[in-house]
């Protein structure tokens, strides 16, 4: 399909592979409350969640609020993990290249998380200042307004829009707002997000084909 005016990737797992890195890091602040959950598990429930959801899901569990320093002390420690670990999703940086489209990120993650996490692994200078999170609009995936807050910044109708997602919060996102979704999974997920309502794809390399079609090739 071709004609999109403008693409809005999701940051955590689209562009960065980061999902392991930053839930690991959770639970390991989380194990210092009493909170214990193997990753693969921490990985299917939280993914692309709100970090307040998460912290409710945890105090649920352990029976009582968790300290005041928690949130801040799971972002510094994500923080050290990304500049010790943090890579992109591999294939990410050409596809982005092959795509002569606006793009700009809209992620849940609070701007200084997207800035690091594209810094760290060279990914800024295709974006610039064309970041778009939550925490500045007070709205969450799987609501549709980050989405539109995008894409009506950026100049772009809905009906024009691609947004490219990894969680079943983004995909539901993205269809609520009209744009069409490409999911990025592997085959455990594929189903999950195809049922959410995105075109499912498997390889970074098959994005530029699927956004432009033939002017792709």
């Amino acid at each position: 399909m071709s004609g999109s005016s403008l693409v809005i990737f999701d940051c955590d797992g689209v562009l960065v592979d980061s999902e392991p890195l930053q839930l690991q890091a959770l639970l390991d602040v989380a194990a210092t409350v009493g909170f214990v959950l193997p990753l693969p598990e921490a990985i299917d429930r939280f993914r692309g969640a709100k970090m307040a959801d998460v912290v409710r899901f945890i105090e649920e569990r352990i029976g009582r609020p968790t300290p005041a320093d928690f949130v801040s002390s799971v972002r510094a420690r994500q923080a050290e993990a990304f500049v010790r670990e943090l890579r992109p999703v591999e294939g990410v940086r050409d596809a982005i290249d092959r795509l002569p489209v606006p793009r700009c990120v809209a992620s849940s993650g609070p701007v200084e998380k997207i800035r690091l996490s594209l810094t760290i692994t060279g990914l800024l200078d295709r974006f610039g200042d064309r970041i778009f999170s939550s925490y500045e609009i007070g709205s969450w995936k799987p609501e549709p307004d980050l989405f539109l807050h995008a894409a009506k910044s950026m100049g772009a109708s809905p009906g024009e829009t691609v947004v490219v997602e990894d969680s079943v919060l983004g995909v539901r996102a993205g269809v609520a707002a009209g744009m069409r979704v490409l999911g990025f999974a592997d085959d455990a997920r594929a189903a999950v997000l195809a049922g959410a309502g995105a075109e499912v794809f498997r390889a970074m390399s098959e994005l530029p084909r699927l956004i432009l079609g033939p002017a792709a090739l």
